[in-house]
This record gives structure tokens, C-alpha cells and sequence, in this order.
């Protein structure tokens, strides 16, 4: 009987279906074509679950600005995922949490390239603070920090 009751609960975990293997969160990064670091970033997000389509180019100032991006807040890179943008080396935690909450915002930047980054080389020695901005002309507001 006990190797009844084996054989019955095998076959029962044959038939439950199998999870689902997550897709690729599809992501295009508009970067300097001179600059490196953006794909060690890209890199980073890919062993996190996205797809980076690279998009090197020399307007990238017009493209960060279009996308509703501050100055203040702009990098060597602009990423557009699901809706939002993202400048700067923000960890995958902090861009998975925005894509699962669906704030009201245009996106986030971790302003200043700080080492330690994703993307970055070196030690963190500070939190990263990352910032939301709109396009309605409010001030960018702390995201999260990390």
C-alpha cells in the first residue's frame, strides 16, 4: 500500500501544471555611444530579468529631456521600460518595485554615477537615493533610498 501511495503522489505532481517561466522584461536604453558603463548596467538588468535593446546615441540629452527626465537628474543613459523612464545606475530592486507598484510618476534616476552602483565599479560608501520626477513640472521627489 505504502508504495501505492507513492506512485499515486507522483503521478499527481506529474500532472500540476509547471510554473510559468517568467518573460523578459523588455527594456530599450538610449546611451552614449562612448560609454561603457551603460553596458555593465545593461548586463546587471539582464541577469535580473530583462532584455536590454541598446540604442547608442549622440542626442541622448534630447532623448532624457523628451522623456521627461530633469537636468539635474540626467546620465549617460535613458532607459524606457513599460511606460517609465529610468536615467542613472538604479538597482533592480528599486525599478522592479516602480514596475509592480505603477506609481503616477514618469520614472526614476539615481543622479551622479556613485560608485558601488550597478554598472559602476567600487565600494558603496553612501546610500543611493534614488528620485521620481513627473512631467508636470513639480519637483523630483526621493523614490527611494537603498
Amino acid at each position: 500500500m505504502n508504495k501505492n501511495i507513492r506512485i499515486a503522489t507522483f503521478l499527481a505532481a506529474l500532472a500540476m501544471p509547471l510554473p510559468a517561466i517568467a518573460a523578459p522584461i523588455h527594456a530599450i536604453m538610449y546611451k552614449n555611444p562612448s560609454c561603457s558603463c551603460c553596458e555593465t548596467y545593461a548586463g546587471y538588468l539582464e541577469k535580473n530579468g530583462f532584455e536590454v535593446e541598446m540604442k547608442p546615441s549622440n542626442d541622448l540629452t534630447q532623448i532624457s529631456t523628451a522623456a521627461g527626465v530633469p537636468e539635474q537628474l540626467q546620465a549617460c543613459h535613458t532607459i524606457k521600460v513599460d511606460g517609465y523612464v529610468i536615467d542613472g545606475f538604479v538597482p533592480v530592486g528599486i525599478v522592479k518595485k516602480m514596475l509592480d507598484e505603477r506609481p503616477a510618476i514618469a520614472g526614476i534616476s539615481l543622479p551622479g554615477m556613485p560608485m558601488g552602483s550597478p554598472g559602476m565599479g567600487g565600494t558603496k560608501t553612501e546610500p543611493f537615493t534614488v528620485y521620481a520626477f513627473t512631467t508636470d513640472g513639480k519637483a523630483p521627489t526621493v523614490y527611494a533610498v537603498e
